[in-house]
């Protein structure tokens, strides 16, 4: 853009004549009367320069005037502040002068239409020597082509960009802005350092924050919160209903010989009178000169003695010297039991007093022998018609209660089936338990106490132990000094033989006569039974009448 703000002296006007209305532009290779034009420079079209800084020692004229005026910027094709010659187009023609405009923008300049993408003009500065005081011939510079620069022909027939078109000025007063200049590389590296330092301290911070947060492990601000609120008690019939009731009435028994080198440990339950019943294999070490102590519910302990045994039927009568005002249990009727119903076994397992474990029962009249595990040779082995259970039965918790849904005892716990037939080593409970029917402990119970010893029932026959066959067949041959079936017993007079095969009792088949001799034993004697048998192929069905033995065998019969 020109500058009318500062005097002309000292500058002429240029020799080219303002153009009229929109310049005609022509391809770079067209011949006629506009190249004539452009290979005819004027005069003044010399060897330099006017001076931009308005010096008169270095007097020219700029060819982008058309006005006539004198120019205080720079040529265009020259850097701000620097004096010389164009250099004119090889062969003779002068490069391409196009005319200035002013900028409607104001100061601020006009706008290239060859502007990169970025906003920086495509149009590059030429760069010139140190300026000189005379005139200097004029070399094109390389990049230099016919329209005085490195920019493109302008197109042809352009429209819209006005008479006088040229590209915009470069520098001086009034000039557009330069292009922006990039950091140095003292500034880059500052920033890097900068950003560095920020990040090392950031990044110390935060593992400082998680280490000290896991090393300790600890926060003083964590709360799992108040413990929830709510009644502790229960429903009657609910387990810890029953257990409630329970278990004021079982004790635990710690058994010695007198020497101090062996002992046993069990469970019981008080009954009326202040009598504790427990298994009789629990005390037998006892009954040799040993001592008994009882451990009530209370943590209060005292001695015990022995009233009556029974190994026959591995039950025991104990009487404490003192029951410290110990509710006295209630005692159930086992033969109201059924497969499947709910039951709580109670106890001191491994020395645990006030054990308690549920489960249901699992089957009934199930024959289990259960020998004395002290190694007595003299004590004979008890049969058992047990009820069964899964509910866990541990060593120490023989002798306790097995009580039904209304806390009723319903069974004497007394065996558990294990793993291991070793005599030196003991088995935890793998889910069979048996406990001797609460009808028989309360009969053997009564005996013991009434008259120190208990009744052996019996039906009067001896069994053929070498029998496989169904069923269970009586002795064909006397054994032992004993006829097969006895004169005048229970059997006799019901019509059996030497040779029957007993296959049914009470409805249950028999599978061999451990389970017979189980099922007369859990009888009370005066007990009626019904009896199936086979002779010669035929069935023939008979009752007995359970009695008595008066004095027990060493041996069952």
């Amino acid at each position: 853009m020109t500058d009318e703000t500062r005097p002309g002296e000292g500058r002429t006007t240029s020799d080219f004549p303002e153009p009229q209305g929109r310049p005609e532009f022509l391809p770079a290779d067209e011949q006629g009367e506009q190249a004539d034009r452009r290979s005819d420079p004027p005069a003044s079209f010399g060897a330099s320069w006017g001076d931009p800084s308005g010096r008169s020692d270095s007097p020219g004229v700029s060819p982008y005037d058309p006005s006539g005026r004198s120019e205080s910027q720079a040529s265009p094709y020259e850097p701000p502040g620097r004096s010389g010659g164009v250099p004119p187009h090889d062969g003779g023609t002068r490069a391409y002068e196009g005319p200035s405009f002013e900028s409607p923008a104001g100061p601020r300049g006009f706008e290239s239409p060859f502007e990169s993408p970025g906003g920086t003009r495509a149009y590059e500065t030429p760069s010139f020597g140190p300026a000189d005081t005379g005139p200097r011939p004029m070399q094109p510079p390389p990049f230099m082509g016919a329209y005085g620069g490195n920019h493109p022909p302008p197109p042809r027939q352009a429209l819209g960009m006005g008479p006088g078109w040229a590209p915009p000025p470069q520098g001086g007063p009034g000039a557009g802005a330069l292009p922006r200049r990039g950091l140095n590389a003292g500034a880059l590296i500052a920033i890097a350092v900068a950003i560095a330092l920020v990040a090392s301290v950031l990044g110390s911070l935060g593992t400082y924050l998680l280490t000290r947060s896991g090393s300790s492990g600890t926060d003083p601000s964590y709360s799992l919160g108040p413990a929830p609120t709510g009644a502790t008690n229960r429903a009657p019939d609910s387990v810890a209903g029953v257990a409630a009731r329970v278990l004021p009435s079982v004790v635990s028994l710690e058994v010695g010989n007198g020497t101090n080198t062996e002992g046993a440990s069990g469970s019981g339950f008080l009954i009326k009178n202040g009598y504790v019943v427990t298994n009789n294999h629990v005390v037998a070490m006892a009954a040799k000169g040993g001592e008994i102590k009882i451990m009530f519910n209370n943590r209060k302990t005292t001695a015990g003695r022995i009233v009556g045994r029974d190994p026959g039927s591995d039950l025991a009568v104990v009487k404490p010297e003192e029951t410290f005002g110990t509710p006295e249990i209630t005692l159930g009727n086992s033969d109201q039991v059924v497969v499947g119903d709910p039951v709580i076994a109670i106890g001191s397992p491994l020395g645990l007093s006030g054990t308690v474990t549920t489960g249901i029962v699992s089957s009934l009249n199930r024959p289990v022998i259960a020998g004395d595990e002290t190694g007595a040779a003299t004590e004979e082995p008890a049969y058992i018609s047990a009820i069964q259970t899964d509910a866990a039965i541990n060593p120490g918790n023989s002798g306790g209660p097995l009580v039904n849904g209304r806390g009723e005892v319903v069974g004497v716990n007394s065996a558990i089936a294990t793993l291991s037939r070793s005599v030196n080593s003991q088995s935890g409970s793998i889910g069979l338990g048996f406990a001797i029917p609460v009808n028989q402990t309360r009969r053997v119970a009564e005996e013991l106490i009434t008259t120190g010893k208990a009744k052996r029932p019996k039906i009067g026959i001896v069994l053929d132990k070498d029998y496989k066959g169904q069923g269970v067949r009586i002795a064909s041959e006397p054994a032992e000094g004993r006829q097969p079936v006895d004169a005048n017993g229970p059997a006799d007079k019901a019509g059996l033989k030497a040779g029957d095969v007993i296959l049914e009792v009470d409805g249950l088949a028999l599978q061999d006569g451990n389970e017979l001799i189980a099922l007369i034993r859990s009888k009370a004697p005066g007990a009626k039974i019904t009896i199936k048998y086979q002779r010669a192929g035929a069935e023939r069905t008979a009752t007995l009448t359970v009695v008595a033995d008066d004095q027990p065998a060493p041996s069952p019969s």
